[in-house]
């Protein structure tokens, strides 16, 4: 259940309602419950690899009004995207990952992001996270892949699926957890393809479906419109 309610009179402290709420609503059904509230505006950070379309599909409509968030920083294993983020008055952090080393290179993430992060958003970022990073952001850090796994794992997925001439391609957005891949599906889309259509065909499409489904998965999540079940969603 969701439940969504305004008090535009409401004269007594958060802390006062939630503790009223419990002793007269939860304890008596015994819920697993939570409140939060639409005046708080979450902080976003943005992880992103060299592929840009999704991360400029965010910053697009961020821009317009149609993400309610603040996109605190974007931070990105290459130097490719510094001036576009810059455009946007977004600070761009280059944390490379030297040597193979990730653990020095999320330490370093997590010093920027810890206690000033709501949410992170992996737009393409091709770098696995260690179970010890997952774990700062519990349900909180939603990716974007092709769904093509397990099917077509590896490098050039796309040439896969064209080799095996596969009928659809298509998306999805989940919440990550320490299971690579397998975390709470939030928004998948898909569209048909035939043999006419060429590899280069095959990535433009799936870049298109990439940057749509993670928009909508990541403003789900911005609305409070998404309740996790176990290893699902229930998105309203």
């Amino acid at each position: 259940m969701r439940l969504e309610f305004q008090t535009p009179y409401l004269d007594v402290t958060r802390q006062a309602l939630e503790d009223a709420f419990t002793r007269v609503v939860g304890e008596r059904f015994s819920m697993d419950w939570k409140m939060t509230y639409g005046a708080d505006t979450k902080r976003v950070a943005i992880l992103v690899s060299q592929d840009d379309h999704c991360l400029m599909e965010l910053m697009w409509r961020w821009a317009r009004g149609e993400m309610d968030c603040r996109v605190e920083r974007v931070i990105s294993n290459h130097p490719n995207h510094r001036e576009a983020i810059e455009r946007f008055g977004v600070p761009y952090d280059y944390i490379p990952v030297e040597g193979g080393d990730k653990a020095a290179s999320e330490a370093r993430i997590l010093e920027l992001l810890e206690g000033r992060t709501d949410l992170v958003i992996l737009a393409r970022y091709m770098q696995i996270l260690s179970p010890g990073f997952v774990s700062h952001f519990k349900d909180h850090i939603i990716n974007i892949h092709h769904s093509f796994l397990p099917a077509f794992i590896g490098a050039n997925p796309y040439r896969q699926a064209y080799d095996k001439g596969v009928k659809l391609i298509g998306a999805t957005a989940h919440y990550v957890t320490e299971e690579l891949d397998k975390g709470p599906i939030i928004e998948q889309d898909v569209a048909r393809v035939s043999h006419r259509q060429s590899v280069q065909d095959l990535k433009d499409l799936g870049r298109d479906l990439e940057r749509q489904v993670l928009a909508r998965a990541v403003r789900a999540h911005l609305d409070d419109r998404i309740i996790i079940f176990g290893n699902k969603t229930v998105v309203f």
